[in-house]
């Protein structure tokens, strides 16, 4: 059964930090980049990083540029997201999402959540100001 298992979420004062957990199992870790989204309240859901930790492929959207970094270990079929300086407008649910394998490493399609085959459940993080 495949499961991506998102954990690390909470409530946290702005300009903090969190650590996102993404526990991949049921496919082949390694042949996926795995991607961040996030939906805030009342909006869409847009990506925010992106990592095929085998090619050393990231993507990251421009508002998290700088204060997010995502990471992959293979070893533990788990992806991070860390997030420093925090702010409010980070407040959102943040899910964790396999790339269909074979498409391009690319912003186009790392940005499309159709490309995404496999997601989690979803984690809240609430940035209060």
């Amino acid at each position: 059964e495949v499961q991506l298992v998102e954990s690390g979420g909470g409530l946290v004062q702005a300009g903090g930090s969190l650590r996102l957990s993404c526990a991949a199992s049921g496919f082949t870790f390694d042949g996926y980049a795995i991607g961040w989204w996030r939906q805030p309240p009342g909006k869409e859901r847009e990506g925010a990083a992106c990592i095929k930790g085998g090619e050393d492929k990231t993507y990251y959207h421009d508002s998290v540029k700088g204060r997010f970094t995502i990471s992959s270990d293979s070893a533990k079929n788990t992806v991070y997201l860390q997030m420093n300086n925090l702010k409010s407008e980070d407040t959102a649910d943040y899910y964790c999402a396999a790339l269909s394998p074979g498409l391009p490493l690319t912003p186009a399609t790392m940005t499309k959540q159709f490309n995404y085959v496999y997601w989690g459940q979803g984690t809240q993080v609430t940035v209060s100001s």
